[in-house]
């Protein structure tokens, strides 16, 4: 673990202090949103636009790093996050904010794309699961400390923008002073969502349902306990407290799903989201906002890994890595219409609306894997479910896929 940190300290500074702005920015623009009177559907909108740019993000900047290099990538893209801040901070109205947003969807998916492949080609194997512990508690503890921050005091209104921006501009420094000389990169091939869905109906179709589900209740958490009658600092905190739980999660869901059929484990997941739901839909009082949404979130957000697991595991290791590129795009592409339904449904039947899209989903995934598991029998050779950041990288899994890809080709030699 010291030499997986000491070899590449300075990306994963840099990348912390990106989950931390990422965390915050993403937290922040709901609720001051709604504070300067941005009615839901604007708000859902100007959200949506992140994974909108998230699709042209996790596509594009694979063949710039191909052209021109890590380090210049990585530079530019954090100088127009951090650009996107400050307009966000000069700003007050949704068509800018909405621009801006589609910005930082283009450019931090790149950034993640960046960091990955940097730590990949930089890793040795026998350090490689280290490499990748320490970048999950990165992805889990970066955004959870972000979040927390929009609960600071903040007078003007304007100092966690210009924080946002700053933790952008400072992620440069660490990778340009570090003297690291930058890997060699070869933008990776992709499959396509019908190749994909043609190996595992399940993984296209539980992916695409689960990533809805998890950006609703993650974009409208915020805006409902403050409807609830939360302040700015408890509705950040409602949403620290269900990143936390699902982070802690994951390893114990992902042993689980490594020693038994994965389908059980979505369907045991769904299922279980879905009567936390219901049972937020059955009694509404703030009180039960910070439980169930937390269920809901150790629920819901390891479903990714455990699905992008099964899809591999009737994968060759040489299809793994594309692979992962079409998950990632299924999951942006969720993403869209859950930020565009979540802020949306929170009044519908009498305020039990986001409840009872997350139960709606919860049902759906689990349906789903009933019915695969009835038609057909789970692979004999399994890989290990790895785990993946609580926001949901826009390229999850393309370090999670190599470090997988690697240890196949390990256990064949």
């Amino acid at each position: 673990m010291q030499r997986a940190i000491m070899d590449n300290w300075a990306l994963f500074l840099g990348m912390l202090m990106l989950m931390v702005a990422n965390g915050l920015l993403v937290t922040l623009l709901s609720i001051r949103g709604a504070g300067l009177g941005f009615s839901p559907l604007t708000i859902s909108i100007m959200q949506a636009c992140y994974p909108l740019g998230a699709l042209i993000g996790t596509i594009t900047v694979p063949h710039l790093i191909e052209k021109v290099g890590h380090i210049r990538v990585f530079s530019a893209l954090a100088s127009m996050v951090s650009i996107a801040a400050i307009i966000h901070l000069l700003t007050s109205d949704p068509i800018s904010w909405s621009a801006m947003r589609f910005l930082a969807g283009v450019c931090f998916p790149g950034l993640y794309v960046v960091t990955e492949s940097w730590l990949n080609a930089k890793s040795e194997n026998r350090i490689r699961a280290q490499v990748l512990s320490v970048y999950f508690i990165i992805q889990t503890l970066g955004p959870a400390l972000g979040t927390a921050m929009v609960g600071f005091p903040d007078p003007t209104g304007n100092l966690m923008f210009g924080i946002v921006s700053i933790l952008m501009s400072l992620a440069i420094v660490p990778l340009l002073l570090s003297g690291i000389r930058a890997p060699d990169f070869s933008a990776p091939d992709r499959m396509t969502v019908t190749r994909l869905y043609r190996v595992s109906p399940m993984a296209v179709l539980g992916i695409t349902l689960m990533s809805v589900g998890v950006s609703a209740w993650f974009i409208a958490l915020p805006l409902y306990a403050l409807q609830q009658g939360f302040s700015e600092a408890q509705a950040s905190g409602a949403l620290v407290v269900a990143m936390i739980a699902a982070g802690v999660v994951q390893y114990p869901v992902g042993w689980i799903s490594d020693n038994t059929d994965r389908r059980y484990v979505v369907i045991g997941l769904s299922v279980v989201s879905a009567l936390a739901a219901l049972w937020m839909a059955l009694d509404t009082s703030s009180s039960r906002i910070v439980i169930g949404f937390a269920v809901i979130a150790a629920m819901t957000l390891p479903v990714y890994s455990i699905l992008a697991a099964h899809a591999n595991d009737q994968l060759s290791p040489g299809q793994v890595v594309a692979a992962s590129g079409a998950m990632a795009f299924l999951m942006q592409f969720g993403q869209v219409f859950g930020m565009l339904l979540g802020p949306n449904v929170i009044t519908m039947a009498d305020g039990r609306g986001l409840q009872l899209l997350v139960a709606l989903l919860g049902v759906a995934v689990a349906l789903i894997a009933v019915a695969r598991r009835v038609s057909r029998e789970a692979p004999e050779e399994t890989g290990e479910v790895l785990a993946t950041g609580v926001l949901g990288m826009a390229q999850p899994g393309r370090l999670q896929a190599e470090v997988m890809a690697a240890s196949e080709e390990e256990s064949t030699e």
